[in-house]
């Protein structure tokens, strides 16, 4: 290859490079979030903060290790680990209870 084809080829590649880095491309706009839907999800976790229990009353679980659903139950609010411990409760809140650990 000689010089000038080398040159050339430079010259030719670093207009093209400029060109090209002078173009933006569009983002894509997020979509609109409908007001009106009301959120049935709960987060992936609840603030053990919140709730009136130490432990999950169904399987004994600490609810500082994590709260993915509540209930209020006889002016309590209590967490569960799960739908499914929740559920449990449910079956015989008042022997369940006493395993909840309530907060003073």
């Amino acid at each position: 290859m000689n010089y000038k084809s080398f040159f050339a080829a430079a010259a030719i590649t670093l207009v093209v490079t400029a060109c090209n880095n002078g173009q933006t491309k569009e983002e894509p706009k997020p979509a609109k979030q409908d007001s009106t839907k009301m959120e049935t999800e709960l987060p992936a976790t609840i603030d053990a903060r919140i709730v009136d229990n130490m432990k999950d009353p169904a399987c004994g679980m600490p609810v500082a290790a994590g709260i993915n659903d509540t209930l209020r139950y006889d002016n309590k609010l209590y967490g569960f680990c799960s739908k499914e411990c929740k559920e449990e409760f449910l079956k015989t809140p008042k022997d369940m209870i006493a395993k909840a650990e309530l907060k003073k």
